[in-house]
């Protein structure tokens, strides 16, 4: 949800980390079974998104 949420954010104002980091959050759990590490995945791209916001 989030990273729809933050896709559509992205397209509409023409910026990328948001683009890319929604995109991002929502293929990558579809690739990584472990819970564990989707959490973690998720809180890091979450991160990056917020510290490399333009």
């Amino acid at each position: 949800m989030i990273g729809m949420i933050a896709f559509a954010r992205g397209r509409k104002s023409k910026k990328n980390s948001p683009l890319i980091g929604g995109m991002i959050l929502m293929a990558f759990p579809y690739f990584v079974p472990n819970p564990v590490v989707m959490g973690l995945v998720g809180g890091a791209t979450l991160v990056g998104m917020y510290l490399f916001r333009e």
